[in-house]
């Protein structure tokens, strides 16, 4: 496994908690990820690996979801004890809260793991344009949301 295959390793299970909110099935899910990815020979042919790993991160946490029957982001969300304000926390937790899941997705993505617009477009089968606009859409939802306090 290549260096930067140990880095996503983290931002993968990261991902993953996020999405079922539970310790254990996030890290049995980060490893079939990976076991998946270095049994494929097809991620060679799409030429974006950290593509194709969120691509099987995602599909295997909407199966265990789906076999849970669990639909919604639970309320306490990664990273809230970092804040300096508990009122800007709590603002912040209620406007990602009114995000609908595509849009919080997006912002853990993007602004969590840090995945760059072009591996999303290819994740989203979408232009980079098309996610880049969306991004910025969702933020000024954010903004308005904190504004409006």
């Amino acid at each position: 496994m290549s260096m930067e295959l140990e880095e996503q390793y983290d931002h993968i299970y990261r991902y993953c908690y996020f999405r079922l909110r539970d310790a254990g099935k996030a890290e049995d899910i980060t490893q079939e990820t990976f076991l998946r990815y270095l049994e494929s020979d097809s991620y060679r042919d799409i030429g974006r690996p950290l593509a194709f790993l969120y691509t099987v991160a995602r599909n295997l946490c909407i199966d265990e979801m789906r076999s849970r029957k669990m639909e919604s982001l639970p309320e306490d969300l990664p990273g809230e004890n970092q804040e300096d304000s508990v009122l800007d926390s709590i603002m912040l937790r209620q406007a990602l809260h009114e995000l609908d899941s595509r849009e919080r997705e997006l912002v853990l993505l993007r602004y969590v793991n840090g995945v760059p617009v072009a591996d999303l477009a290819k994740l989203y089968a979408k232009s980079r344009f098309a996610i880049y606009r969306e991004i910025k859409q969702i933020l000024k939802k954010l903004e308005r949301r904190m504004a409006d306090g």
